[in-house]
């Protein structure tokens, strides 16, 4: 499941914060309740809705994940933007130049984040990388070739 790894710590690996999983909706709201029971004390108290737009709705919500469908990307981004939520998107940003510009203009005329859901930039393994370059041990790297796997339990 895509979202396993990040309903364990939810913010924990970068600056120690938390976060707590307040809503989910899903075009399937009976699995959506069977993910939530599945998942017992991490998603406690998490409600599943019946719509989006009622995950925006919520006052309890600072943030909104965008999993949804490339197609719907700037759409859904724009609607929590408006509604002054926090948003961070999965890959790809947007379908084009336009809708990404529009996507990062209305997010700085809010004073919210709206970003690309790139776990890398924020992954250990990359501060030890750039560690290890600053740290000259290497000598002067001109190029890295770097392939990034995780095991999927599959």
């Amino acid at each position: 499941s895509i979202i396993d790894a990040g309903l364990t710590h939810p913010c924990s690996a970068t600056n120690g914060a938390t976060a707590t999983i307040t809503a989910l909706a899903s075009r399937d709201p009976a699995l959506a309740n069977e993910y939530v029971q599945a998942r017992g004390d991490l998603l406690r108290g998490c409600r599943v809705l019946s719509s989006y737009q009622e995950v925006i709705d919520q006052a309890d919500v600072d943030a909104v994940y965008i999993p949804l469908p490339n197609s719907l990307h700037y759409e859904w981004t724009m609607k929590a933007l408006r509604a002054g939520k926090h948003v961070l998107v999965e890959k790809p940003f947007a379908a084009n130049a336009e809708e990404a510009k529009g996507m990062v203009q209305l997010a700085k005329e809010k004073g919210l984040v709206c970003m690309e859901a790139q776990h890398w930039y924020y992954h250990p393994v990359r501060a030890r990388l750039l560690e290890t370059l600053e740290s000259g041990v290497l000598g002067k790297v001109d190029e890295i070739t770097f392939s990034f796997r995780m095991k999927m339990g599959l």
